[in-house]
């Protein structure tokens, strides 16, 4: 399937999965931030497998441990580009031993093309993660990209935003400086 094709079928996926968010607020869930559900309850999530900058094989459960920002985007997808210095900016001003962003990439080219993007645009904070087994968006139960998730420290889905964001958002940071808080409390919405 060609890039173009695929990106018609996602974003025809994405526009019909559009009403998602507001089945969830009916479910418990709040919004928070910008467009950024939390769960009422954090959710367990699935030991994705990726690759990191050097190809070396690494997973989600080596960022335990840490509160988590993953970003799952491609080179190919206009508001993936569009918010990834924003996301940049997020890991310049929170990434700690106690907080980072994961980009990963679901680019079938691999690290070259995610590397160039990154190189291109100056992105100088985030790591380059890579998808390699192909299967993130299935584990994710999700049909289209920019998807981010909030991950707390045992590694649980406390957040989910389908679609892009202004990730250094001072209410979004405030959120994130929130959960990295030792003992941090359940989520809870930022105030409007």
């Amino acid at each position: 399937m060609t890039p173009g094709k695929r990106w018609f079928m996602l974003a025809a996926v994405a526009a019909f999965l559009v009403p998602i968010p507001v089945l969830r607020l009916a479910r418990g869930a709040r919004p928070a931030g910008p467009d950024l559900v939390l769960h009422a309850r954090p959710r367990e999530m699935a030991n994705l497998r990726f690759s990191d900058g050097a190809g070396r094989p690494t997973s989600l459960a080596a960022f335990r441990g840490r509160v988590v920002l993953l970003n799952v985007w491609a080179t190919w997808c206009p508001p993936c580009r569009e918010e990834m210095p924003t996301l940049d900016r997020l890991q310049a001003t929170l990434g700690s031993p106690g907080f980072e962003v994961v980009a990963l990439s679901i680019d079938h080219a691999g690290l070259p093309v995610v590397r160039d993007f990154f190189n291109r645009t100056s992105i100088k904070h985030l790591q380059p993660y890579v998808d390699t087994s192909g299967d993130t968006l299935s584990k994710l139960a999700v049909a289209g990209v920019p998807l981010t998730l909030l991950i707390d420290r045992d590694g649980r889905e406390i957040g989910r935003k389908l679609g892009p964001a202004a990730w250094d958002n001072p209410r979004m940071v405030q959120l994130i400086r929130s959960h990295m808080a030792p003992g941090a409390a359940p989520p809870q919405p930022v105030p409007r």
